[in-house]
């Protein structure tokens, strides 16, 4: 309650510009626009004469890479369009408006020229956005405007999915023609700074090139600016969920040979292997447009597929022969030689007791005589009824009549079994020897093929 009052702050001296850094009255701005366009119309080409065409200057940046749908054949990218041409209406003397150099005005307001994009493949043919225009005051005027277009693109999937693939991209006037509008590229490439990367595409560039196209329709010749979309696909996806697949798959093929045939699964598993290849080329068939140039993927896909095929039409064949009866012919002496000998050395396949570096026994020799004669005879029989020694005539049953054509029947008998199973068994060994050349062929095969792939990849 005592204390005194406060001494009053100074006042500060208000902040004056220099007539330099004094910024232009808001009025002149106004005045500048009332004066430009009191008497403009922006239905009309802005040229002094009209018989000079008027220069306009196109850039295009690409921002994004949206979405590539090959079976439409269609690319859907975001751009930026930069737009620049003389307006000779629209200019003024900036030191009688306040140093105003420029403004920024909305684009329907001034002349545009209908630039659009050719092969345009929206359904609703969307153009630019309606952006503002930067009018200088020697009348350069500048349009920047973004754009999402969607182009048709001829796709060639020939080595998908280590394919490239050119995108077109075709600006010109749609009415007026090259007499009215001279349409130039800025840079000899459309700029990719502003580029943000697409996790399927890569872009190796964009290079411009300027056409003159005379149209069957019309005897003026139109300019045209075209950007062609060098791209190239990464391939990391679809290796690790398309190719590395069906390579592990065809590798199980071969191995049909290998099971054994008394186990039933031979030809189940070559028929589950046929079926898992179907639905990998159903799915490249679904992204794929439906032309006459095979992918390289859906290619291996049949020559797979034609292989698996044919190899369970020779496991079936095998397994007739591996089950061939008791009553089957011998095993052809060619068939001997060249399955049984040669082709069983070189495919490691030997009975048990043998090895691939010792020499086999050869069917029906001298061995298997001797076997034969000593599992198959009985004691004193080919001996012509000659007395058995240490037997006497008179006390010896053996020489009965009714007792020899027994023995003998028996004898018989087990000869005629010992007969089948050593034929049955040799026709179960030529199949097992056809398996095994068979699986080693098939190897040899998903191996080129594979090799053959990646190589036209490269």
């Amino acid at each position: 309650l005592g204390r005194a009052p406060a001494a009053p702050r100074p006042l500060r001296a208000p902040l004056r510009l220099s007539p330099g850094c004094r910024a232009a009255p808001g009025r002149f701005a106004y005045k500048l626009l009332h004066d430009l366009f009191a008497n403009y119309s922006s239905a009309l080409r802005p040229v002094e004469d009209t018989d000079r065409a008027l220069n306009v200057t196109l850039k295009v940046t690409l921002a994004q890479i949206i979405d590539m749908d090959e079976r439409n054949q269609v690319l859907t990218s975001y751009l930026w369009v930069r737009q620049t041409w003389l307006d000779a209406h629209l200019t003024w003397d900036k030191d009688e408006y306040g140093g105003i150099d420029s403004i920024r005005i909305p684009s329907s307001s001034v002349w545009r020229p209908d630039i659009i994009l050719y092969n345009n493949a929206d359904e609703h043919f969307g153009g630019s956005m309606e952006t503002n225009v930067v009018l200088r005051s020697d009348g350069h005027i500048t349009w920047d405007s973004p754009a999402i277009t969607k182009s048709s693109c001829k796709v060639d999937v020939s080595y998908f999915p280590f394919d490239g693939q050119q995108c077109r991209l075709t600006f010109g006037s749609w009415t007026y023609n090259g007499n009215q509008i001279d349409l130039r590229n800025q840079l000899d490439s459309g700029d990719l700074t502003d580029f943000v990367e697409n996790v399927e595409w890569e872009v190796l560039g964009m290079p411009a090139t300027r056409n003159v196209i005379t149209y069957g329709c019309c005897s003026e010749p139109y300019p045209d600016v075209t950007y062609t979309l060098l791209l190239r696909r990464r391939a990391s996806f679809y290796i690790f969920n398309l190719l590395l697949p069906c390579i592990m798959v065809s590798f199980l093929a071969p191995l049909g040979f290998y099971l054994p045939a008394d186990s039933g699964e031979k030809v189940s598993l070559g028929v589950t292997v046929l079926l898992a290849l179907t639905v990998f080329q159903l799915l490249v068939a679904e992204s794929m447009p439906p032309s006459e140039s095979v992918p390289l993927i859906g290619k291996y896909y049949i020559a797979t597929m034609t292989m698996i095929t044919a190899s369970t039409a020779l496991t079936i064949f095998i397994m007739n022969v591996h089950h061939c009866g008791p009553g089957a012919r011998p095993v052809p002496p060619w068939a001997r030689r060249l399955i049984l000998r040669h082709m069983a050395r070189l495919c490691c396949v030997y009975e048990v007791g043998e090895s691939c570096k010792s020499p086999q026994r050869a069917p029906g020799g001298r061995a298997a005589a001797g076997d034969a004669r000593a599992a198959g005879e009985s004691p004193g029989e080919g001996q012509g009824g000659t007395e058995v020694r240490g037997c006497p005539w008179d006390h010896c049953l053996c020489h009965h009549d009714a007792l020899l054509r027994n023995v003998g029947y028996i004898a018989g008998c087990f000869r005629r079994h010992r007969a089948n199973q050593r034929r049955t068994g040799e026709w179960k060994k030529v199949a097992k020897v056809m398996d095994r050349f068979f699986m080693w062929v098939f190897f040899l095969m998903v191996f080129l093929m594979s090799v053959l792939v990646l190589g036209n990849a490269a």
